[in-house]
């Protein structure tokens, strides 16, 4: 078992070697760098191979009027924070300060294997394969939750980009491309489904707000059902999506806000009742936004 332990890139560590130090910082940049261009080029540009329904990212989101389609602006804005927010978490792995840089180490290998399945995920959804591009999405949702609850109790500098933003948009991104898998997504039906499924971006952020505090999920989760109900609403204004979608959106920023302004001001404020707080100090340890080390 020893053995394993040692082998498992995925084990956790109290300390890391200098061999296994470099291979982060390389294998950890370069998927990076990876995941990043082929978002930007697709972003922008449609693939010349494949026989499925090509296009770009936002192209295809344009083709299919499902009801989680997404409003290109807000959903680039998010990227593009989260990229330069990664960029930061990188620059920890190079850091000189031994605390810095070993949970930065700690989390590197779902890092990468995020950076590699978005990579995937990404050259199949322009090209149309929206099954298999759904596989890689459930798949990579699987390894960030194990991410998740695996490593909780690390600086926002690095469960924001490295955790919870992934996180955030793969759970929604669930939805945004099953919805365009599923065929005649633009029927009643599926519009009914729709409206139900909708809900849980906000069950799912309200768990984490709640049992977490987290509200980096939060905020991350209102965002990304701002850029659902800002497209719901220029498609049909007389409708249900885009209703609940601002509705959970604000819902969750006013939840984030609650937990956020205390957090900030060094005060734990807890959705428990006066006579749990005798358990506040292990629930401290497993809260990921607290400590700034």
């Amino acid at each position: 078992m020893e053995r394993v332990h040692q082998i498992n890139p995925f084990a956790k560590r109290d300390d890391h070697s200098k061999r296994s130090i470099i291979l982060y910082k390389t294998l950890t940049t370069l998927s990076w760098l990876l995941a990043l261009v082929v978002t930007f080029y697709y972003t922008f540009n449609k693939p010349h191979d494949g026989s499925g329904h090509r296009g770009s990212i936002w192209h295809q989101n344009g083709d299919h009027h499902t009801a989680f389609r997404m409003n290109k602006i807000i959903a680039s804005i998010y990227w593009l924070v989260l990229f330069i927010l990664q960029a930061g978490y990188i620059a920890h792995l190079f850091s000189g300060n031994v605390e810095t840089r070993t949970p930065a180490c700690a989390v590197g290998s779902h890092f990468i294997l995020n950076n590699l399945f978005h990579f995937a995920f990404v050259m199949l959804f322009v090209r149309g394969h929206f099954a298999w591009a759904e596989v890689m999405l459930i798949i990579n949702f699987i390894n960030l939750t194990s991410l998740y609850f695996r490593h909780v109790g690390y600086s926002r500098f690095i469960h924001e980009p490295v955790v919870s933003g992934p996180l955030a948009w793969t759970f929604v991104a669930i939805y945004w491309n099953g919805a365009i898998m599923v065929p005649h997504a633009t029927s009643l039906v599926a519009r009914i489904f729709g409206n139900v499924f909708i809900w849980s971006i906000l069950a799912y952020g309200l768990f984490f707000i709640v049992i977490y505090k987290d509200y980096t999920m939060g905020f991350n989760l209102s965002v990304l059902a701002a850029a659902i109900g800002v497209a719901q609403f220029f498609r049909q204004v007389i409708a249900f999506q885009w209703i609940f979608a601002f509705t959970i959106m604000a819902v969750l920023f006013v939840a984030t806000i609650a937990i956020a302004v205390p957090a900030s001001a060094g005060r734990d404020y807890r959705w428990r009742r006066q006579a749990q707080s005798a358990t506040a100090p292990a629930d401290r340890e497993r809260a990921p936004l607290l400590a700034d080390n």
